[in-house]
């Protein structure tokens, strides 16, 4: 049961049929060899007819296909063969440990999963079926033969499923969310118009590929236009300052972990690799911040280092971008801007009745329109109650001024109840991170039978620094009403975080409700 009805015959452009009208541009630079979008079109087919081969049918049906494969040329050509021969892709992470990766294989039920020799042990160790292991190099290299000229292409219409993105999993298990090609055009082609993705654009891929952040936003939306994506196999902070420092980029995006550690990498490099460095930053016509929130202080930072102010912007694996502080205009400090070219908003409270635009109070973001999911794979229930009407309930809390959207964070695990008092998570974060001796912080509510909730508070600090809970209560007062007081901390030397740099939330509970010291 999806919350709506595939048109299994619309034939809608998709995102592998645009690549004849880029014909010899380059679409892929990995280290020292581009790849031009006509060798990506051959290279594919290629991938896709050997799948069908190894398979032994004419057409995948849309069946699951997993796969483990490092950013590079070889994860695109996998993902593009997947989808010419009908299947559904499954992206895994490669940092996942086998556990994690189990729990996607079992709940996707794959007919075969496409690993990188690299990481075969992993997947050995991860698989608890006769679940079918086919090395990476048998589809993208090798000696099996297949002939091209007697191996047919199943026809593809964008109603079909295409990919299967599991969630974060920061309030829950993992699900699988499905998109059909149509929703991932969608989704690429509201980005591309806000965001004025242009041919000759060229992007650096420093994210991992299991996640929207770099599949959509970045790789798929570079080939959507006949950009040119250079895909580093891994995010090196180094590595990262010298492309920039290049001059050919003109646009780059991460995530707040990102931008964190290349800030840390300038300021304890030499002072003409910080010249170059910033010089180069500095002519990008774009740079995007997402998937976290943005410290003000990283925000401000970046702007003195490179003269970027940050774009950020609010998304999910279920919708996609919804909202986007303007390309051309001010960006507010702490806001995700207006919702992006064919993507409906509204807030509601907490009865379900809709906030109007000038209403001042908080409420729940709801999305709809053709960038949102099909369905949570399998999981009826739980994709029927995420819609309230036809509108995708995001589990995000926002309010609204001056036209502009400010998240509180999620109804789960950022508005904490305290006191008969409602009290944000994030306003809390942005206000400790101010303190100088703070490097970061993650605040939580833990259960308490006089409160309903305490205010908790997990501090990284500064690597010579000392405090004391009672100087934070102190700083915090300077900032904060009582009742958004933190009343519990620990002092920690990391935050749990996922392959995306999201906290952990969850975890960071434990550390309050486990009675041992930490």
């Amino acid at each position: 049961m999806t919350h709506l009805q595939t048109n299994s015959n619309s034939k809608s452009e998709t995102l592998f049929t645009r690549a004849s009208q880029h014909s010899h541009r380059v679409a892929l630079i990995t280290g020292n060899k581009t790849t031009s979008y006509d060798e990506l079109t051959k290279l594919s087919d290629m991938v896709a007819k050997k799948l069908l081969s190894i398979l032994n049918t004419e057409d995948l049906n849309e069946s699951r296909i997993a796969y483990l494969a490092p950013p590079s040329l070889d994860h695109v050509l996998i993902q593009w063969g997947i989808w010419k021969a009908g299947g559904v892709a499954v992206p895994l992470a490669v940092s996942h440990p086998p556990a994690e990766l189990c729990h996607a294989l079992e709940d996707s039920d794959p007919s075969c999963v496409i690993v990188d020799s690299v990481y075969r042990g992993k997947i050995q160790e991860a698989i608890t079926s006769d679940l079918p292991v086919i090395d990476s190099s048998e589809l993208v290299g090798g000696n099996f033969n297949v002939d091209s000229s007697k191996t047919k292409l199943p026809s593809v219409t964008s109603g079909r499923r295409a990919m299967m993105i599991y969630t974060s999993g920061t309030t829950g298990k993992p699900k699988g969310a499905v998109v059909t090609h149509e929703i991932l055009s969608a989704q690429i082609t509201s980005l591309v118009e806000a965001w004025e993705w242009k041919k000759d654009d060229q992007i650096m891929l420093v994210l991992p590929l299991h996640h929207i952040h770099g599949i959509v936003n970045i790789l798929c939306c570079a080939l959507w236009t006949g950009a040119s994506c250079h895909i580093s196999p891994h995010f090196d902070p180094l590595d990262t300052w010298n492309h920039l420092s290049k001059g050919n980029l003109t646009l780059f995006m991460a995530v707040p972990t990102v931008y964190i550690l290349l800030i840390k990498t300038w300021e304890a490099a030499e002072p003409e690799d910080r010249l170059r460095w910033s010089n180069g930053a500095s002519a990008l016509r774009l740079m995007v911040s997402g998937s976290a929130a943005l410290p003000a202080a990283a925000l401000e930072r970046w702007k003195v280092i490179t003269g970027q102010v940050l774009l950020e912007r609010y998304g999910m694996t279920e919708i996609g971008m919804a909202l986007s502080n303007p390309l051309h205009g001010d960006r507010r400090p702490g806001y995700v801007g207006v919702p992006l070219p064919r993507v409906k908003i509204r807030r509601v409270d907490e009865d379900g009745a809709e906030l109007g635009e000038n209403s001042t109070k908080e409420g729940e973001l709801e999305v709809a329109g053709p960038n949102v999911f099909l369905e949570y794979w399998r999981n009826p229930t739980m994709t029927e109650s995420s819609f309230r009407n036809g509108w995708f309930r995001t589990g995000d809390i926002a309010v609204v001024d001056r036209g502009d959207y400010r998240l509180l964070g999620r109804t789960s695990v950022d508005i904490i109840k305290t006191g008969g008092f409602k009290v944000s998570a994030l306003e809390i974060e942005e206000v400790v991170r101010q303190h100088p001796q703070v490097a970061d912080c993650a605040v939580v509510g833990i259960p308490d039978d006089d409160w309903g909730e305490l205010i908790a508070v997990a501090i990284i600090k500064e690597s010579s620094a000392k405090i004391e809970p009672s100087v934070m209560i102190t700083w915090a007062r300077k900032y904060l009403a009582s009742y958004k007081i933190p009343r519990e901390f620990r002092f920690v030397t990391k935050l749990p975080r996922n392959a995306m740099g999201k906290v952990q939330k969850k975890q960071i509970k434990l550390l309050f409700l486990d009675s041992s010291e930490t």
